[in-house]
């Protein structure tokens, strides 16, 4: 069903400098400040195109960088294999792999790709403007598949190498025919994915209808799911039913997986613990609560500190979706709140890059 293909990457040439100056977290994670951190390494870091004063002068930027050699095109179409050492939020260090393709953008309707995430018109409308400027895909997006993977990583030493990512060329064969009896799952990437679709829907050329993908099993044992609580600006104040933040959250790990739990800090010795209905999820008790003003962040420390600093009345704190849940909810068709995944660690930018119109 899913239909990939190897493809022509374009990257960073030689003269354009170190890796570690040129990469970056994707688009949708930077503050302001962190924005300029990274574009303050490089004058060709990838933030100067990820994330523009202007969308127009992204554009100018890709062509002159492609003129002058700062990127460059491989010399014949191909796969390749990434592989992402990383420390999660639980101070456990793991490894998630995965396969990087050219992908074929479907409607949600075809069921070959599956959405878990509602979207919002704004973030679609800048990332439009931007593909429609630059002409490229400049992020990969972040899929999930059943079943093992056709490949494995080769037993050599990386093409690639920057800051605990390693990525490696791969031979074509047999690649596309594994996945063909697959569907996919969004796992980070919604907007940019509809960006895509309405992208080629506007173009009608046949490369516009690609995108950069990084594919991921659920077999992999570097693949988490991390929760994302919520830090509410004004809430509703149900009675108290703890007084020790730590018993609190140990008890929410002992409830029950198919019903929607969750803990209430609303300050010292005001700590609520929460049930909801059966099949729900622990991010959806957020209407029942928030009375205006929603925030999202993946540490537990910081969602209590914004409470305890009175930056928010109280923050809702979660356990991670299960990835068989998500999944499953997605071939159901029905579509998670915004922010319930967190799966870390984001994908770097900057890597490879892949051109979708002439």
């Amino acid at each position: 069903m899913a239909e990939i293909k190897p493809f022509r990457a374009v990257r960073y040439g030689e003269q354009a400098g170190a890796l570690d100056a040129l990469v970056a977290p994707p688009y949708d994670v930077l503050s302001p400040e962190e924005r300029e951190q990274y574009a303050s390494r490089s004058p060709h870091n990838v933030v100067h195109l990820t994330l523009p004063d202007d969308e127009v002068e992204a554009g100018g930027l890709w062509r002159d960088w492609r003129g002058d050699g700062t990127l460059v095109d491989e010399d014949e179409p191909g796969y390749w294999w990434l592989s992402q050492d990383y420390v999660g939020p639980d101070g456990v260090a793991r490894t998630r792999e995965g396969l990087v393709a050219s992908l074929r953008a479907e409607p949600y309707e075809e069921r070959v790709v599956l959405p878990h995430e509602q979207t919002h018109r704004g973030p679609k409308e800048g990332r439009l403007r931007l593909l429609r400027a630059v002409r490229a895909q400049l992020e990969p997006l972040f899929f999930l598949y059943e079943g093992e993977p056709p490949v494995r990583r080769p037993d050599r030493a990386p093409d690639l190498e920057t800051e605990g990512v390693q990525v490696w060329r791969l031979p074509p064969n047999g690649i596309a025919e594994a996945f063909a009896g697959r569907q996919l799952l969004i796992a980070d990437g919604h907007h940019r994915y509809e960006t895509a679709l309405a992208f080629h829907e506007e173009t009608g050329t046949p490369e516009s209808a690609y995108l950069l993908a990084v594919l991921v099993s659920l077999d992999d044992p570097g693949l988490m799911i991390f929760p994302t609580h919520r830090v509410l600006r004004e809430i509703t104040r149900p009675d108290p039913t703890h007084d020790d933040i730590d018993v609190a959250l140990h008890d929410l790990e002992r409830q029950p997986r198919g019903r929607a739990s969750g803990v209430l800090y609303a300050g010292d010795r005001r700590i609520t613990m929460l049930s909801g209905d059966e099949g729900q999820l622990d991010v959806e008790l957020t209407d029942e609560l928030s009375r205006g003003g929603i925030s999202y962040t993946p540490s537990l420390d910081e969602a209590v500190t914004r409470v305890e600093r009175g930056e928010a009345e109280g923050a809702l704190l979660v356990r991670p979706a299960g990835i068989d849940d998500v999944f499953t909810r997605a071939r159901e068709g029905r579509l998670m709140p915004q922010k319930s995944t967190y799966f870390y660690p984001k994908l770097v930018s900057g890597l490879l890059f892949l051109e979708t119109a002439p």
